[in-house]
């Protein structure tokens, strides 16, 4: 099946792309066991790709499932991974695979986001930590109003929890580093990294990063709140072999105790509404 074509934009997305990645013609032409004499003409427009092509072309740049249907839509084609929302009946196994993450995953705070960091999902100790932090709801509404909860938004908005980061200055810069490079391949993220950049207390040499410098193994996050302090690293577990785009985007965010003293204060928040130990 062919839809409208517009042979410029398939060339100019094919060639963003390939230099997101620092790649040459001649070394994705290598990657892709193509000329690079036809891969010249594919980014010129001088030359019309086949469905099989674009295939060929983004299993070697390695794009995602959303990027994948967008270059086939550039070159005519339709999408080959549909988009079903996370309620749809045949969702059911991920939805239990995500259901069962969360309540195994307990005293352990986890959440469930999209690409963009909208919150799908949480467990009941990730939301009894923002409880111990005041009114969660109320905190959501200052920071992201109507619209989606955005983690990225509640973890820098100084209405959100960027007033208890102990390590703001170590964090905050791996953190927009990582949605930079993301919203490379992703534009509609550029809109919310531009939001996030602009809120005050992120120093303006934040604004400076290098979004494909080096990343470091784990993000350390440091809270402190009521005379406690309570240090954090994350895991982001994904589904292997996605066939659908919802299913390739969705990731769990589980965070594990750094130390001792963190693991004890998880433990007392998971009990219950009652206040953390002194």
């Amino acid at each position: 099946m062919e839809i409208a074509i517009d042979q410029l934009s398939f060339g100019a997305l094919l060639r963003d792309v390939r230099r997101i990645r620092r790649l040459s013609q001649l070394g994705l032409s290598l990657q892709a066991d193509v000329s690079q004499r036809h891969l010249s003409c594919l980014e010129s427009g001088k030359a019309r790709p086949s469905r099989e092509m674009v295939v060929q072309l983004a299993t070697a740049l390695d794009l995602s499932i959303r990027e994948r249907n967008r270059l086939l839509m550039s070159a005519g084609f339709a999408g080959l991974y549909p988009q079903r929302p996370l309620a749809a009946a045949d969702m059911g196994p991920v939805r239990a695979a995500l259901d069962l993450l969360l309540s195994h995953h307990a005293p352990l705070p986890a959440v469930v986001v999209d690409r963009a960091w909208n919150l799908i999902d949480s467990n009941i100790p990730m939301q009894r930590l923002l409880a111990a932090l005041g009114d969660p709801d109320e905190r959501w509404r200052r920071v992201c109003g109507d619209g989606p909860r955005n983690l990225m938004k509640m973890t820098l908005h100084p209405e959100g929890l960027q007033p208890f980061i102990a390590n703001l200055d170590a964090l905050a810069p791996l953190l927009l580093a990582r949605t930079a490079r993301e919203a490379l391949e992703h534009p509609e993220m550029q809109a919310m990294l531009e939001t996030v950049l602009a809120y005050p207390g992120l120093p303006r040499t934040y604004r400076k990063m290098d979004p494909r410098q080096p990343l470091l193994p784990m993000v350390p996050t440091h809270l402190r709140f009521g005379g406690h302090d309570l240090r954090l690293f994350t895991m982001l577990a994904t589904f292997g072999t996605p066939l659908d785009v919802t299913t390739d985007e969705v990731r769990v965010e589980l965070f594990f105790p750094a130390d001792a003293s963190s693991r004890a204060l998880l433990d007392a928040l998971s009990q219950g509404p009652s206040a953390p130990p002194a």
